[in-house]
């Protein structure tokens, strides 16, 4: 799960990039999966330290991208009139 989840971090990423838009993005779905994912983490340095923390790690820093280029689109979304896209 962890591994096919991690996949589809890069195509969202991709997409957000190019598209330069937000449309389809939750802000809140992201910063809920970031929480899932630090929890993640927390408990595998205290609980249970194994190689699966690192795809935890990578998952979190895929999201985080994605979660800046949510920033970045919007900044950018807010600053196109209406009409131009």
């Amino acid at each position: 799960m962890m591994i096919c989840f991690g996949f589809a971090w890069p195509f969202s990423i991709h997409k957000s990039y190019k598209s330069r838009s937000n449309k389809g993005k939750s802000l809140w779905f992201l910063i809920i999966v970031i929480i899932g994912y630090s929890c993640g983490i927390i408990h595998k340095i205290f609980y249970n330290f194994d190689y699966v923390i690192i795809l935890y790690a990578l998952n979190f820093v895929l999201v985080l991208a994605d979660t800046g280029l949510y920033f970045r689109n919007y900044f950018i979304e807010s600053k196109t009139p209406d009409n131009a896209l």
